[in-house]
């Protein structure tokens, strides 16, 4: 009985064995195994588990850091921060020496609401919701007594004061929206021959050049132009003056010479001898008493006008269709020497294309570019945009403090010739008053005077 026993015994403690788990690394575990004979059972079921746990630590370390904490530097480490947080420094209150002690208690603001003398809407308690107009409406159904002005009763038995809804008309609901001024919509026909409608006309979506001007409102003064400037500056802003007027000038010399050209072909025309060309001026012939000059007629003799013949008809005919057939072999030739030649006219035409888009870009490109230095000096319309004019001081009117500076130019003028370099406004010109005729004032006669 005892071994049987004993079997019992040992079948119970091996139902009672666990099963073997992973571990939390990964690795197996045979911990739960009742006997450790041998250095091979104490090697496989021996608990290596934080020596893993350690391994794997290293082993993400690495992963994030490129090498375990063990082997960095101090440097590497640690850092000493002697910027601090920017988020920190945002969120703490700036000091200001302009700031009033008044202003520093005003913008203190308590957690507990100030008391108000006057009512607010959450101390008044809440009332019925019910309008007027509906009140009096329920009384009249109710037929209950209403007061009127004057704390009047009013009798419910006239026209309008009983239980009967009387609303105001349509015309009163509807008034102030009709506007006698717009526009009233056609509608078509089916047929549409009775009424046409007028398409509409969709505005384009056009770059406007003010979109592309990057020229500040206010440009930055040359430095020739102060008070007290640089000679080198003060030379070169005068020389730039100068190129300016001497090209103004040039150019009135210019249409002085036409209105010369034109002023002495008006005189021209006023002096012109019938029957010769203009300009050319005829000699007059001095004519002597006494001998009489015979003017005789020159008469040009008529070529008679020979008929052709058959033969010379026909042989022109005959010349004129070998000529037309000479003709058309020649562009029979040239087309079918064109044809052989398709391929190299295609690549011809596709690099002749490519050009003229690569041109047309560099043509939008540099007028983009021309448009962002603003608009000045170009015409925009009808009229041309005016350039800014160089205000500069010769060295003896140049004052070197500002108790004698005398200003130059005009502020006003300045800002509306920005305002149309940057395309702001349209570009015009100043519109002068016309001249009136002169009233001529006289005495009239007292003795011509009927009475």
């Amino acid at each position: 009985m005892a071994p049987t026993k004993t079997s019992k015994v040992s079948s119970a403690s091996k139902s009672s064995i666990q099963k073997h788990h992973a571990s939390e690394v990964g690795a197996p575990s045979q911990l739960a195994q009742s006997s450790r004979k041998g250095k091979k059972a104490w090697r496989k079921n021996i608990d290596i588990q934080p020596v893993e746990q350690g391994l794997e630590s290293l082993r993400s370390e690495e992963r994030v850091i490129g090498s375990t904490l063990q082997k960095q530097t101090n440097d590497q480490l640690f850092v000493v921060d002697t910027k601090g947080d920017d988020k920190v420094r945002k969120s703490l209150p700036r000091y200001s020496k302009a700031e009033l002690t008044s202003t520093k208690i005003l913008s203190q603001r308590s957690a507990i609401p100030a008391v108000f003398s006057r009512p607010t809407k959450d101390s008044i308690p809440s009332r019925s919701k019910v309008s007027r107009a509906d009140k009096e409406r329920l009384l009249r159904i109710a037929k209950r007594p209403r007061k009127g002005p004057f704390n009047a009763i009013m009798d419910h038995t006239e026209f309008g004061a009983g239980s009967a809804l009387i609303d105001v008309s349509a015309a009163v609901k509807h008034s102030g929206s009709y506007d006698p001024w717009t526009a009233e919509e056609v509608e078509e026909m089916a047929d549409g021959l009775e009424h046409t409608k007028k398409p509409k006309i969709k505005r384009p979506e056009l770059s406007h050049p003010r979109d592309v001007i990057e020229v500040p409102a206010v440009l930055e003064p040359h430095q020739g132009s102060s008070y007290n400037p640089p000679a080198a500056a003060h030379d070169e802003l005068i020389m730039e003056a100068c190129k300016v007027e001497r090209r103004r000038q040039d150019e009135a010399d210019r249409l002085a010479e036409v209105r010369r050209k034109v002023a002495d072909a008006r005189a021209l025309t006023t002096n012109v001898t019938e029957g010769l060309p203009l300009g050319m001026i005829l000699d007059e012939i001095p004519v002597d008493d006494g001998e009489a000059v015979a003017q005789h007629d020159a008469v040009v003799p008529k070529k008679p006008s020979a008929r052709k013949t058959k033969q010379q008809r026909a042989k022109a005919l005959r010349l004129r269709e070998e000529k037309q057939a000479l003709a058309e072999k020649a562009a029979r030739k040239k087309m079918l020497a064109t044809i052989t030649m398709a391929k190299s006219l295609r690549s011809t035409a596709e690099k002749v294309g490519q050009q003229q888009n690569q041109a047309r870009l560099a043509r939008q490109l540099a007028l983009k570019m021309k448009l962002r230095k603003g608009l000045a000096g170009q015409r925009l319309g009808k009229y041309k945009v005016p350039a800014n004019e160089i205000e500069v001081q010769i060295g003896e009117d140049l004052s070197e403090n500002l108790r004698t500076l005398k200003p130059e130019g005009n502020l006003f003028r300045d800002r509306f010739r920005s305002m149309q370099q940057r395309a702001l406004i349209e570009p015009r010109v100043p519109v002068l008053p016309t001249r009136r005729a002169k009233l001529k004032e006289f005495e009239k006669h007292a003795w011509k005077r009927f009475e």
